[in-house]
């Protein structure tokens, strides 16, 4: 593994120049559809007798495990990233919004996927055991709307929009994740777990991990509130994130949640009393590239992900019928709460479109995907989750934008 990330820090980088000086588009779409390019290509040369390409991006991905790299590593820093930008005034100020879609949404979508495609793969003659459907529901329904927020403060989008949509995905990694344990277990065992335990799980995983998290957030906000040095504050928030998401899992309480949980006490509470402006700006600007860096990773190994993939014109068609079951439950489990929400005056016009529409896919369902143990549906579990997440990013990601501007009010 060691030999392995100086290769893939060399070839992100190098992607990532290319789409600033050429292709132009933002940064997480533009990395992936180069890596995908190059894929394509290797998966060309190789089918015309050249197989030097492919062979060594599948060398290179068999040393690299996306699904451990991800899950034990950059999940942590890309959650406590994103959740040290959120306003907890405005989070609070949208709480029942955000707990419907991060925790009820999550829930239903996962569900409604799992049943949907039961019903419909049989039909493309690919059927699936219900277990794994219900599985496959799990790990989709988690949202990446990193691409998303971005543009929505590009345009100058109303501001409480951009608040509950990041505020959804922070949390519903987290429940997305915990719900995925229990129908990966019901897979693997074959025996359907009773509701008490179930909901045990939830209690033990979710509220564990936000009560652990705010429990190390304030510890973290006591140690930055006794210094003002910059150095050793941002060395104090690394310590929180990777110390922290470790032993979350070694007590067997949800990382994501609790990395969440501190990320906003830290960035709230601790801009608030403990942090000088100078060191204010050092910690921003240390983790918004730390998170910039991780996301042209990420999405540089999806895109290569396409080399080592099982491919057949049955799982191409199983992928875009997991697409249109996909946007339709969105459609019934946040666009619908949305326009509730949006009748009542809370969230602006076009709000339930943006949220339909803008509820991208990432790699968090890949890794989750790769992350499942050997079966003969796993590799149709992880073609269809790869089709459904390019898809996502790729079109959904770039005509996002258009849909704001047309529907709704910004200031640019």
């Amino acid at each position: 593994m060691s030999e392995v990330i100086p290769i893939v820090l060399a070839i992100t980088a190098l992607i990532a120049w290319f789409n600033a000086r050429f292709l132009k588009l933002p940064s997480t779409i533009g990395v992936m559809a180069a890596a995908l390019i190059l894929s394509a290509a290797a998966l060309m040369l190789d089918r015309l007798g050249v197989d030097t390409p492919h062979a060594l991006g599948a060398e290179l991905l068999s040393q690299f495990d996306f699904s451990d790299v991800l899950m034990q590593g950059m999940l942590s820093v890309l959650l406590f990233a994103g959740a040290l930008q959120v306003d907890l005034r405005e989070l609070a100020a949208y709480r029942w919004p955000i707990a419907l879609l991060a925790v009820g949404g999550t829930l239903a979508a996962a569900l409604l996927v799992g049943f949907g495609l039961y019903a419909v793969l049989p039909a493309i003659g690919l059927p699936l055991p219900l277990e794994y459907c219900l599985v496959f529901g799990a790990l989709i329904a988690p949202t990446d709307p990193i691409s998303v927020t971005g543009l929505l403060r590009k345009l100058g989008a109303p501001h409480n929009l951009e608040t509950v949509i990041s505020g959804e995905s922070l949390f519903n990694d987290g429940v997305g994740i915990v719900v995925f344990v229990v129908m990966a277990e019901l897979a693997a065992s074959h025996h359907v777990p009773a509701a008490g335990d179930v909901a045990l799980l939830l209690l033990r995983e979710a509220g564990g991990g936000i009560l652990f998290g705010m429990v190390l957030g304030y510890l973290a906000y006591c140690l930055l509130a006794a210094i003002d040095s910059y150095q050793e504050e941002v060395l104090i928030t690394v310590a929180t994130v990777l110390g922290g998401y470790a032993l979350a899992h070694s007590l067997g309480v949800s990382g994501p949640l609790a990395m969440v949980a501190a990320g906003i006490l830290i960035g709230n509470l601790g801009r608030q009393h403990a942090m000088s402006s100078k060191t204010e700006e050092h910690v921003d600007q240390f983790w918004e590239l730390l998170d910039a860096i991780f996301n042209a990773i990420l999405f540089v190994l999806i895109g290569f992900e396409a080399m080592v993939l099982p491919l057949s014109g049955t799982l191409l068609a199983g992928g875009v019928a997991a697409i249109i079951v996909t946007l339709g439950a969105r459609l019934l489990t946040a666009g619908l709460p949305v326009a509730w929400f949006q009748r009542r005056g809370s969230l602006p016009k076009g709000a339930w479109q943006v949220f339909t529409w803008g509820g991208l896919r990432g790699g968090i369902s890949v890794a989750l995907a790769l992350s499942l143990p050997p079966s003969p549906y796993r590799d149709v579990l992880v073609t269809v989750t790869y089709v459904v997440v390019v898809f996502s990013v790729m079109v959904q990601g770039m005509t996002t934008g258009p849909l704001v501007r047309k529907l709704v009010p910004c200031t640019d």
